[in-house]
């Protein structure tokens, strides 16, 4: 609703680097969050976890038999054991497998539904947040960070932890039955791999916010594209299509390096780990070979600890896969929590009292405002707005009139001075119950990609079926939409694209009639359309006017000439009030600003010659 007067920047960039410096692990905030979507499935994570001891434990029966396959039915002719050493890893493997089975449909399947609860969550507190966090962030970026950050919530939760924790419990069991077989051997071969996990940890704290700058990234050129994707008229009618895709290449291949950064470190750390494990390797088979020729070890001993030292040495290096997956997952859920941990506009402690059912007395009394600390761009605003009236504001573009209507919304809350509604403060009513009384028409109309039906019922899901039609009657809905094969059932399009300007400025007024709003805000309500229909849908406004306190916005001055007040705002003050013909007799700022567009309107339409000579500033026009 700014319109031009805040001045133009795009903050995205600077936030997406300032996100990209914070180091600090953020999961602490989140966690609360993941906790309360995770309490419902305690129990399955328990029973997962189970599963998976069982799983693992399995795992071992193969290695464990080996020996005695060796040792005792090999060397010693035992062959009466072979039926039990076979039933046992045959049976160990059908239950490893259906065990893995289970792990996986249990914990996939729960840590989509967390990422879709999480999501939805997330969604939810975005939406409740101030006007002020959308203007400092792109829309796309928020998709991006609604649909993609909670993903790692997956990693974290489903099978990326408990492959982690499943890992950690076969090297320990492992490491439990290598000190049987030759303590000193393992001791050597764990102290190099404990050496290596400390490396992998400094490696991860390191490499954390390279996925941390991919998700920002992402989200950016994720913005950008959404944007591009949205203004496809504005650029092809500018034929900036190469432009577009030189910005969004750049987004790209900035992404693409991130990416190659990180592929370097995780390339590196893998090369670490297979050098690693060629070293105990190597240390073993010197070892062991010494051990089994002094008789310190059997083959069959030897094999076995050479299968189970495996089972160690495997899930310590896989940390380079699994790390990876869970330093991905944090870093996205780091920014998931920025989100959640940014305050909603209805969360301030001030914000305590009800709106009653309201009677539309507007006050401004001394009012300054500022977007950015030490740029004011209202200065002592003082006005009063009686019920049933309608306050007209006009003034050049940038002047602050949107502005004004935006603390009127209780989008923004005045820097100094108090908006009072109904002699309430209105920095201390809670939002919900005030703005249900509020109707807006902006001149910027929005649809969403659904039926008119859809749109207009969107003020008022549960109205009637008569009250729907009678609203699509006041603001002529029904003389196009009945003309559809599909009537109100038809589709509007992104945007409503497939509908003209003035068809959806009609919708737009209809859904501000089905609201019945006690405060009515109009800004260029009527600036899509035609004088015809301009004409025909004043007749709806006046009806939609009637005992409300009504705000307008108006470019064209002699639509709003029976307002009962008008305020003159240049450069955020109130220059001038009064009614029409009131400021008309003052030969001051209004009289200047109606007579141009007046003598505007009436010369545009005039054959050369005919009436007076254009005014010199419309002539620049």
């Amino acid at each position: 609703m700014r319109g031009a007067e805040r001045t133009s920047r795009n903050p995205s960039r600077a936030v997406s680097a300032e996100m990209t410096k914070k180091k600090a692990p953020e999961l602490r905030k989140v966690w609360p969050e993941i906790k309360t979507l995770i309490r419902p499935r305690t129990g399955l994570l328990l029973g997962s976890f189970f599963i998976m001891l069982v799983n693992r434990t399995c795992g071992l029966v193969l290695p464990a038999t080996t020996r005695y396959l060796i040792d005792n039915v090999m060397r010693q002719h035992q062959t009466r054991l072979l039926p039990y050493i076979v039933g046992a890893v045959l049976s160990a493997t059908v239950v490893q497998g259906l065990t893995s089975y289970s792990l996986t449909q249990i914990l996939s399947k729960a840590g989509q539904r967390l990422i879709t609860e999480l999501r939805i969550k997330v969604q939810d507190h975005v939406g409740r947040l101030s006007v002020a966090y959308y203007d400092a962030n792109r829309s796309g970026t928020l998709v991006a960070r609604i649909m993609t950050d909670v993903e790692g919530v997956r990693n974290l939760i489903g099978t990326g932890l408990v492959d982690f924790i499943g890992g950690m419990l076969t090297a320990t069991l492992s490491f439990i039955y290598l000190m049987r077989l030759s303590t000193s051997m393992t001791l050597l071969t764990f102290s190099i791999m404990f050496i290596f996990a400390m490396v992998m940890r400094r490696a991860f704290s390191t490499i954390r916010p390279i996925f941390r700058a991919r998700a920002a990234l992402n989200a950016e050129v994720t913005g950008r594209l959404t944007e591009s994707l949205g203004g496809v008229r504005v650029i092809k009618g500018y034929h900036a299509e190469a432009s577009e895709a030189r910005v969004f290449a750049e987004g790209a291949n900035r992404l693409l390096k991130n990416i190659f950064d990180s592929l370097t470190a995780t390339s590196i750390m893998a090369l670490s780990s297979t050098a690693v494990l060629g070293c105990v390797g190597s240390l073993v088979m010197y070892l062991g070979a010494r051990q089994v020729v002094l008789g310190h070890l059997t083959v069959g001993g030897y094999v076995t600890y050479n299968m189970f030292l495996a089972f160690m040495v495997v899930p310590i290096t896989s940390l380079v896969n699994i790390g990876t997956q869970l330093t991905e997952a944090f870093a996205g859920l780091d920014r998931t929590a920025e989100i959640l941990g940014t305050q909603q506009e209805d969360a301030d402690p001030r914000r305590s009292v009800t709106a009653p059912e309201l009677q539309g007395d507007v006050r401004f009394d001394s009012v300054e405002f500022a977007y950015d600390p030490g740029k004011p761009v209202l200065h002592g605003i003082r006005f009063h707005a009686k019920p049933d009236t309608v306050t007209a504001l006009v003034g050049s573009s940038g002047s602050g009139k949107s502005t004004i209507i935006s603390l009127v919304c209780a989008f923004h809350d005045a820097t100094t001075g108090t908006v009072l509604v109904d002699g309430m403060d209105l920095s201390t009513v809670q939002l919900a119950s005030y703005r249900s009384q509020l109707g807006v028409v902006l001149q910027e109309t929005f649809l969403f990609d659904g039926t008119i039906r859809q749109n207009i019922l969107f003020s008022r899901p549960q109205a009637t079926e008569e009250q729907f039609l009678t609203a699509c009657r006041i603001a002529r809905v029904d003389e196009f939409a009945e003309r559809f094969d599909e009537r109100y059932e038809t589709v509007v399009g992104e945007r409503g694209v497939k509908l003209s300007g003035g068809q959806r400025q009609r919708l737009s007024i209809a859904r501000a009639i089905l609201a019945d709003p006690r405060i009515l805000i109009l800004d260029e309500a009527t600036s899509s359309l035609d004088s015809e229909s301009e004409a025909m849908i004043q007749q709806g406004l006046n009806h939609l006017m009637t005992g409300r306190t009504t705000f307008v916005i108006a470019h064209r001055l002699s639509t709003i000439r029976n307002a009962d007040q008008i305020l003159v705002v240049e450069a955020g003050s109130i220059v001038e009030r009064g009614t029409h013909s009131e400021l008309y007799a003052l030969h001051g700022r209004y009289r200047e600003l109606y007579d141009r567009q007046h003598g505007l309107e009436r010369n545009l339409f005039l054959a050369p010659g005919e009436g007076d000579a254009v005014p010199e500033a419309v002539a620049a026009i």
